[in-house]
């Protein structure tokens, strides 16, 4: 058996149709599995759609951040006018997890693999064709 017949990790993504660089290989396997995974399985051209943070829902558990190949996601916190925009039970949820939300600054590389969707715990996120404005 050569070295490179040992290095099968990265393959198990090819496997599943996945791009290799999530941070976190395992979930993102075991996000591609799930049947309720939306979007383009990771064969859209950037730009086609983005992913949407529903910030009455996100804890910043960070799941999106760890499965998506294209680094689309971090992790942030809820600004004042954000925080404030958020209901008064939103509110509360929002200082047990210290104001702590997904961002995405690369949304533009989103290639629609639909895992960041089923990753995440609080389903906070949703995949959307993007306008050219909330791009930029």
């Amino acid at each position: 058996m050569s070295a490179e017949d040992t290095v099968q990790p990265d393959r198990a993504l090819v496997d599943t149709d996945l791009p290799t660089g999530s941070r976190d290989p395992a979930k993102a396997r075991r996000a591609a599995r799930d049947p309720d995974r939306p979007g383009a399985k990771c064969r859209s051209p950037p730009g086609v759609w983005a992913p949407v943070v529903d910030r009455r829902k996100c804890e910043g558990q960070e799941d999106c951040v760890a499965v998506c190949p294209y680094s689309v996601f971090e992790l942030g916190r809820l600004t004042d006018s954000e925080y404030d925009a958020l209901g008064f039970v939103g509110r509360l949820k929002a200082r047990g997890h210290d104001r702590r939300t997904a961002r995405t600054p690369r949304a533009a590389a989103c290639r629609g693999c639909g895992l960041c969707v089923v990753a995440c715990p609080e389903e906070a996120i949703s995949l959307a064709h993007p306008s050219p404005e909330r791009l930029g």
